[in-house]
């Protein structure tokens, strides 16, 4: 009998064991678990590994608020607002997902190939629409309104009519080659040390700053040209025209998303348009290149896109970095060394904008701008410690370097190599040392690369573009002038609003906005008297120098406008939590209205004067209730949305505080005010205790110390307490009187102590 069970419990552990794998596909064909079904659990648990790792970074930088280290400076600094925040966090969970179904199987990607190119249209979308991506892919809502055709975004959306997100923020940076990583998605190069490029890994960043880029800060060759503002003019459109944010999170999962984001802000100060086009770039490029890759001007062109190229933003455009001088000069008004400011190191005046107030002010530092010259870049001299061992120091937290983290950059971006560009555009491919040698002349640190790279084809685009021969007249070359070229030709012509279209300015406008200079800029905005004509080129005070008074600016007369007069039409009164603008099309006088932020128009957005009034009623700006907007919260799920009046606010719970995005509750590591509360009413509650029981155990002591008092015999002797103790030992009392007359001296006794 028992054999025949153990056989039948064998044959149903074998029997199941054969049907479990049908009963469980049998299971997922009844509630569909379907490839898409698999792709949203991949997406949701995506979502939660991103929003696990941002709250995470923000309770690690609560935490570290009174210790800061230079890489949290450094991300400090380039904080997202809360658009690109969305933007970035939607991008990094979609870059998980994909990364997940690689993992399990769901992409058979070929080598080279995208992993969008794997996957449906449909699966696409829904990924897109899932990870919170497809609202910043749609286009905008652009306005219909005059103003609309005579002013740009400060978004810089709706430039293109036809493609609206073209040069606007928080879009893609633009791809000209496709991007290098290891796994086809986000892995950069030199992520997998077994990875061999040509025959051989990568170098680290590192070891490439320290062999070939850096130098000490005494290793400085001046710029016999060009002024150190050449420098700051270079830094400061740089970061007008691509700002890549950064990551919401730094906690560790996969991060670096492959569609990088770039905060472009296009200015509406059309000087700033002339300045860098008219007498930045031809020095950068230098006059020969500047005609060939930019020229001039032939009017908008609506097919081009002015997106902001990954590599001309994280590469080409960081050749300036090898100009910055490791000294901040500060002159007199005489233009000579000031004596009560000496020269600072790079590193002593890295975020310590109080040495503006109390040192002078500004204009110590721009003379030292104007007369002072730039840092030549030299093939060997190419980056100074400043930059390389001293970025960002704090005490005793550490540094950053520079260089390193340019040449990082340009791998995490999935930048191709150094010849992949130079194909790009044009240029010879270079296939050996010899070859290498004839577009970098210093023999030295072309055999410096090719040790640590070993062939032309692995050195990273930003380092070989640094180290090529300039152009003539130029301060870059080839490589790097045409990438800016291409990019700069791009800005220009793709761009409705730029100064020389003519449908945007008059021609007496256009002739006095020709007239204006970075020199007559300082003179309106410093308290210097006397500049350079051309504040670009180095000089020397005072002969290279001009009085103010001479330095031609605007006449903004040109400007003025007459607007139609009627009688039919007056003017509205304000609009309460907005603002209107007067405007003419047509020969018609037209208001446009628009609310500020936390509001929205209800109402016609443009009015229309005709002879019978105004064509419609004045539109109101009325509260957003953002606390309603279910697809997209303003609040994280562990905070509490409060609306208020053209906006509203994250609540969290004690002890829980907003973390540094403003709508996530992060633990503060305290205890809750109302534990504090707690332990302060118990501490109070015990103290009142201990008193109570002091007070009693005195008042015990007090009558012990009556009771054991000296007995008095009927003699007036004083029996010793021995005596007393024989006393009532060898006494026996009668019953009766002896028994009660005890009890009268026990009951006198403690009269005595109650009384004591």
């Amino acid at each position: 009998m028992r054999a025949l069970v153990v056989l039948g419990a064998t044959l149903a552990v074998a029997c199941a064991g054969v049907l479990f794998p049908f009963i469980l596909r049998g299971k997922d064909l009844l509630w569909g678990k379907t490839e898409d079904s698999h792709i949203i659990r991949i997406l949701e648990e995506s979502r939660l590994v991103v929003d696990n790792a941002i709250y995470n970074t923000m309770k690690r930088n609560l935490n570290k608020r009174e210790i800061i280290s230079p890489s949290q400076l450094l991300s400090f600094s380039k904080l997202p607002e809360p658009t690109s925040r969305a933007v970035s966090r939607a991008a990094e969970i979609m870059e998980t997902s994909v990364q997940v179904m690689r993992r399990r199987g769901y992409l058979n990607l070929k080598q080279a190939q995208p992993p969008t190119d794997a996957l449906s249209e449909d699966l696409l979308n829904m990924i897109a629409n899932m990870s919170g991506c497809l609202p910043h892919m749609l286009p905008p809502k652009c306005p219909r309104t005059c103003l609309a055709d005579r002013y740009r975004l400060i978004t810089g959306a709706c430039n293109n009519r036809d493609h609206p997100r073209w040069g606007a923020s928080n879009t893609a940076l633009a791809r000209w080659l496709p991007p290098a990583y290891e796994d086809g998605i986000s892995e950069p190069r030199g992520w997998n040390p077994h990875f061999l490029y040509n025959g051989f890994p990568l170098p680290s960043v590192r070891e490439v700053t320290r062999q070939v880029i850096q130098v000490s800060n005494e290793a400085v060759t001046e710029d016999d040209q060009y002024s150190d503002l050449l420098t700051a003019w270079g830094q400061y459109i740089d970061h007008d025209i691509a700002f890549t944010p950064q990551s919401t999170s730094r906690a560790a999962f996969r991060g670096g998303a492959d569609c990088q984001l770039t905060c472009e802000s296009r200015s509406p100060c059309f000087p700033i348009e002339i300045i860098t086009m008219r007498d930045y770039v031809p020095r950068i490029l230098g006059p020969e290149a500047f005609g060939r890759l930019v020229g001039p001007y032939e009017g908008y062109d609506p097919a081009v896109d002015p997106t902001v190229s990954n590599v001309f933003s994280t590469a080409a455009f960081r050749f300036g970095h090898a100009t910055v001088h490791p000294l901040v000069r500060r002159l007199d008004a005489r233009f000579q060394e000031h004596p009560a400011l000496p020269r600072l190191p790079l590193h002593d005046a890295f975020f310590r904008p109080w040495r503006l107030l109390r040192e002078g002010g500004l204009d110590p530092v721009v003379r030292g701008l104007l007369a002072r010259p730039a840092k030549l870049q030299v093939q060997d001299q190419l980056m100074n410690q400043e930059l390389t061992e001293r970025l960002f120091v704090l005490a005793n937290s550490g540094t950053l370097d520079l260089a390193s983290l340019n040449l990082q950059r340009g791998r995490d971006h999935g930048l191709p190599g150094y010849n992949e560009w130079r194909e790009f555009c044009g240029l010879p491919r270079l296939e050996t040392r010899a070859d290498l040698n004839t577009a970098i002349a210093n023999r030295s640190i072309a055999d410096r690369i090719m040790d640590l790279y070993k062939h032309p084809d692995n050195i990273d685009v930003w380092l070989g573009g640094l180290a090529e021969n300039f152009l003539p007249k130029a301060r870059t070359g080839p490589l790097f002038a045409c990438i800016i070229g291409k990019q700069m030709k791009a800005l220009r012509d793709g761009d409705r609003f730029w100064w020389e279209n003519s449908h945007v300015f008059t021609e007496a406008q256009r002739r006095e906005l020709a007239r204006h200079s970075l020199s007559r800029v300082i003179c309106d905005n410093t308290g210097l008297t006397r500049v350079p004509a051309e504040a670009f080129q180095v000089g020397t005070f005072p002969q290279d120098f001009e009085s103010c008074e001479d330095i031609p600016g605007m006449d903004l007369a040109v400007w003025r406008e007459a607007l139609p007069q009627d009688s039919t039409c007056g003017s509205p009164e304000g609009v309460e939590n907005g603002d209107f603008v007067l405007c003419e099309e047509s020969g018609k006088r037209v208001l446009v209205f628009s609310c500020r932020h936390g509001f929205e128009l209800q109402g016609q957005e443009q009015i229309t004067c005709t002879p019978q009034g105004w064509d419609f009623q004045p539109p109101v700006c009325k509260d957003i209730n953002e606390c309603e907007d279910m697809m997209d919260p303003p609040c994280h799920l562990s905070a509490r949305c409060k609306n208020t009046k053209g906006s509203f606010q994250c609540e969290c719970t004690d002890p829980y505080v907003l973390g540094e995005d403003g709508r996530t509750c992060v633990d503060s590591g305290r205890l809750p005010k109302a534990s504090l509360v707690s332990l302060a009413l118990g501490a109070l509650l015990v103290g009142c205790l201990a008193g109570l029981a002091w007070m009693a155990i005195c008042r015990w002591a007090r009558s012990d110390a009556k009771s054991s008092l000296p007995v008095v015999d009927g003699g007036g002797k004083v029996a010793s307490p021995v005596q007393e103790m024989r006393t009532s030992q060898h006494s026996v009392p009668a019953q009766g009187e002896e028994q009660g007359g005890d009890q009268t001296e026990r009951q006198d006794t403690c009269t005595l102590s109650n009384a004591g």
